[in-house]
């Protein structure tokens, strides 16, 4: 048996007539930059979620960058970022000139530490970036709170998270902006790079649009610099084939972890994901945290398991940020996990067969191979 860590093609099978459809239309109509398909996009994606303004770009990098832009943060600035994340969102800040402030995570949850982050709030803080890691929301109703206190914006990462809740409201809804990526194994993936951002900000819609074409206000009046970073159309219509199956795929990610919950119940050895009361947790990533990872894994590889590790690295325990002089004692809690962690396939196509074969060869490791 050979499982995947993700099965795009098993899930292009599951609505490939509308897929293909919606591909047809894009090159019947020659409508690859820009035009209603995009639009379509974006006001579909606003509806989802809920906010007033999407507005679709070239990826999610992009997105956060454009958006740090859009609020003028830049130079001399600090963004107040989780050390466990892609380096997309630390990334983003130093491309603007600021200076990223790293901040350990929750154990259990992985998400920034919302207790310690007024420590290290100074006079040059402007945002915080709380990112819902693995597809488990942060805590969205402490940071706005801290936020408000110190006068901060807040920009949601939300790149692993479509469709995560707290309480009832999606997350990308409770700061002042919020990222999107739509890279393909995304909860809502393109077939190719492609992001967004969200927005009740009138005027940081605007000008995020503003950026992301150019720095136009209509075609050839630019305003002030930008860049390209377009949402082509081929990807837009993809993404809006896909956005009505997505509660559906959701609600699948969440039964296969409920199913992996279930058969490790017996292997003391996993610690399996846990989320707070009142939060829905999308599954982006099935994520264990266990001794003996990398044996681990070369177990799975051995029966034909495909696995990940998001991320063997502590942001700031990066090469690429030696110069802020951190250490793994700085976010004991980061550093601690980056050994322990694995990420086991997690995809809705993902069958009950597989998780039981998953689940009995990582069981098997700790009661027969140790």
């Amino acid at each position: 048996m050979k499982i995947p860590f993700v099965d795009l093609y098993a899930q292009y099978l599951s609505i490939q007539k509308d897929i293909d459809q919606a591909i047809e239309k894009v090159i019947k109509n020659s409508s690859y930059i820009g035009g209603s398909t995009v639009s379509d996009f974006e006001k579909s994606f606003a509806t989802y979620l809920g906010v007033s303004a999407v507005i679709g770009c070239a990826n999610g990098t992009d997105s956060l960058e454009i958006l740090l832009q859009s609020f003028g943060i830049g130079k001399g600035d600090e963004v107040i970022v989780p050390a466990a994340s892609w380096i997309s969102t630390s990334e983003a800040v130093t491309t603007t000139g600021a200076t990223p402030v790293f901040v350990d995570v929750e154990e259990d949850y992985f998400t920034i530490d919302a207790s310690l982050i007024e420590k290290a709030i100074t006079s040059k803080t402007k945002a915080i970036i709380p990112v819902h890691l693995y597809g488990h929301p942060a805590d969205m109703v402490a940071i706005m709170k801290i936020a408000e206190k110190h006068k901060l914006i807040v920009i949601e990462d939300c790149a692993q998270a479509h469709g995560a809740t707290i309480n009832g409201q999606k997350v990308g809804t409770f700061g002042d902006a919020s990222s999107f990526s739509f890279y393909p194994g995304k909860n809502l993936g393109a077939y190719g790079d492609a992001g967004c951002m969200a927005t009740n900000n009138t005027a940081i819609a605007a000008k995020a649009r503003m950026i992301a074409n150019h720095g136009q206000q209509g075609k050839h009046n630019h305003i002030m610099e930008g860049r390209n970073s377009r949402l082509d159309g081929l990807q837009a219509a993809i993404l809006s084939a896909k956005l009505p199956y997505l509660e559906k795929w959701t609600e699948a990610r969440i039964a296969n972890a409920a199913r992996y919950d279930s058969y490790f119940e017996n292997t003391a050895a996993v610690k399996t994901p846990v989320k707070k009361q009142g939060y829905k947790h999308v599954f982006h990533l099935y994520v264990i945290c266990i001794d003996q990872r990398d044996k681990l894994q070369e177990k799975l590889t051995l029966n034909n398991i495909d696995t990940a590790i998001h991320y063997p690295t502590a942001l700031p325990n990066l090469p690429a940020y030696a110069y802020l002089k951190k250490t793994p004692k700085d976010f004991f809690v980061t550093s601690r996990l980056q050994s322990k962690i694995l990420s086991l396939p997690m995809y809705p196509e993902l069958s009950d067969e597989s998780i039981r074969f998953v689940t009995e060869t990582v069981h098997d490791f700790y009661t027969t191979d140790l």
